[in-house]
């Protein structure tokens, strides 16, 4: 995957899909916002689910000033549903940046799998069947709902066979 320079990456995937790890192993710390940082930055507990509107509040504005200096920043969150990802996008056509999406739609079984070897708090398995729901719905309308480019990643060995760059050009 070669991504624009001032590109805004949104990350999409259920929990326990390997959004952070994913985001960890090609991105640059401060390029990354993540929802459960944000929470612990607010509150000293990552799954402070109480907290969420605040994280989310201090998300976006983070990310209004990286998009407004043309940084590359990637959103690591669920993004399963589709009033999420328009917020981001709305952002991203405001800055006049590119936004790209990078799906990880691993098998339902292998994130409850993964969700079961967390350290609690965890989400539950019907949280992550309701999200589940949502990402499949959405799959298909995704490539029209702005992104410049939808990278769907469909297994873990996919995922960790994937290979990320950012192009050194300027856009034009």
């Amino acid at each position: 995957i070669t991504l624009p320079r001032e590109a805004l990456v949104v990350l999409v995937g259920i929990a326990a899909s390997g959004k952070s790890t994913f985001a960890g192993r090609w991105f640059p710390p401060t390029a990354v916002l993540s929802s459960d940082q944000m929470r612990a930055i607010i509150t000293d507990d990552p799954s402070a689910q109480g907290a969420t509107d605040d994280a989310f509040d201090l998300l976006h504005r983070i990310l209004e000033l990286r998009l407004r200096r043309g940084r590359l920043t990637v959103v690591d969150a669920t993004n399963v549903e589709d009033w999420a990802r328009i917020q981001l996008l709305d952002m991203a056509r405001r800055h006049r940046r590119p936004a790209v999406a990078i799906v990880l739609d691993v098998p339902l079984k292998v994130a409850l799998e993964r969700n079961a070897l967390r350290a609690s708090p965890r989400p539950p398995p019907a949280a992550l069947r309701r999200q589940h729901g949502w990402l499949r719905s959405s799959l298909p309308a995704l490539a029209d709902e702005g992104f410049a480019a939808v990278h769907v990643l469909s297994a873990p060995d996919e995922i960790d066979a994937t290979r990320v760059e950012v192009s050194t050009e300027r856009p034009t």
